[in-house]
């Protein structure tokens, strides 16, 4: 079954078009792995600069399985090369009855 993802990435100071760039090819990259569901990523941009990003893994499973996928392993060390990962908990929208956030893609 389905399990939906909701991930923010917090750009460190002056990685913001390297992260930007990772995040276009995510998706795709985790595709090819077939861990993901045919729901595409919506990209979008709070207030604070964090990036959020929410798609679909096809499963539980699959989310297991990208801990020990080399491929995906190599895709998360270069997010932490430009980016802190963050709950989204922590982002001022979050805490509004309806959460807006600036469209990326």
């Amino acid at each position: 079954m389905e399990r939906i993802a909701i991930v923010g990435y917090k750009p460190f100071q002056g990685k913001e078009t390297e992260l930007l760039e990772l995040i276009k090819t995510h998706w795709q990259e985790l595709n090819e792995e077939n861990l993901v569901s045919e729901r595409k990523s919506i990209i979008m941009q709070s207030t604070n600069g964090t990036i959020i990003e929410v798609f679909g893994w096809k499963s539980k499973e699959a989310i297991e399985l990208a801990h020990s996928n080399p491929v995906v392993q190599k895709m998360w060390t270069e997010y932490f090369k430009v980016c802190e990962f963050i709950p989204i908990s922590e982002l001022e929208e979050s805490s509004k009855m309806f959460s807006e956030f600036t469209p990326i893609n």
